[in-house]
């Protein structure tokens, strides 16, 4: 790992512990939202019952839920996550629902894990694009699996297909001095959008028989003020970038957000587009 990576990973874990509460507090939100391309995703990774699952930068583990659920208790699960303080979370939340097949590990998901050809699957949702060096995460899952294993990871896809993501982000940087960021700029929310990245990193770390699907998941709430909640408690990027500015200022970014948001509002409440890409490949 060299130097700009360790610190950008560094910086990503204090960002991440610091909204672990936020981002705990929205899981309802989020289950809500990615029920169905959650469940499509363990799909596309051919998990069953009884299997071995890896499931990579797991957050608070409300989709680790789900993958116990499904695996049952002859299943196993090694959740982990950059965070320490998510991971803590993760471990209350899977020992009060009597999940006692999974294990939770702190650990930066770019490095090599102890387990070489272990696990029956592997999943990573909405982690892998944040990642500095996501290719590095590729590798070390691909030795990770069984031959045959699978590993279905979902991320964002284009900047056009998610305005939402690009509104916040955009507004986040104007109010906070900083030059418009290349959308697809390594570690960044929508940085494997682009056509056919995502599959060429797979490729080149070994998997095969890949296939990407796109999926539709707009975000659907009462009110934008409810999705300005939303981001304000779970958004660690966002929350990140305007952590420079005081109150007042913080306040006036919130507000041009929620201005240019409102687009989306629909008789029946508010409606945010959103697509999501999502691959599997086989060892």
């Amino acid at each position: 790992m060299n130097n700009q990576t360790e610190q950008t990973t560094k910086l990503s874990r204090t960002q991440w512990d610091t909204a672990a509460e936020g981002w705990d507090s929205q899981a309802p939100v989020l289950a809500a939202w990615l029920a169905g391309p959650t469940e499509t995703m363990l799909s596309m990774a051919a998990i069953s019952s009884g299997a071995h699952v890896l499931d990579i930068a797991a957050g608070a583990g409300e989709q680790t839920l789900a993958l116990a659920a499904r695996v049952g208790p002859q299943g196993r699960i090694l959740a982990t996550d950059l965070s320490p303080a998510l991971i803590t979370r993760l471990r209350s939340h899977t020992a009060q629902a009597g999940y006692s097949m999974v294990d939770a590990r702190v650990a930066d998901a770019q490095e090599p894990l102890a387990e070489i050809d272990t696990f029956d699957a592997a999943v990573c949702r909405l982690g892998l694009m944040l990642m500095p060096e996501p290719a590095r995460c590729l590798t070390s899952t691909h030795k990770a699996l069984k031959p045959g294993g699978h590993f279905s990871a979902m991320v964002f896809a284009a900047p056009q297909d998610n305005p939402c993501l690009r509104i916040v982000m955009m507004t986040a940087q104007k109010h906070a001095g900083l030059p418009p960021r290349d959308p697809f700029e390594p570690g960044g929310l929508l940085s494997l959008g682009r056509p056919g990245h995502l599959e060429q990193l797979f490729q080149a770390a070994g998997f095969r028989e890949t296939s990407t699907f796109r999926i539709d998941a707009p975000f659907r709430l009462p009110s934008v003020d409810d999705y300005i909640v939303f981001l304000r408690a779970a958004a660690a990027p966002v929350r990140a970038i305007l952590s420079c500015l005081d109150e007042p200022a913080q306040e006036d970014a919130w507000n041009d957000m929620r201005g240019q948001l409102a687009a989306f509002n629909t008789p029946g409440g508010w409606s945010g587009p959103n697509t999501l890409l999502l691959i599997t490949g086989k060892k």
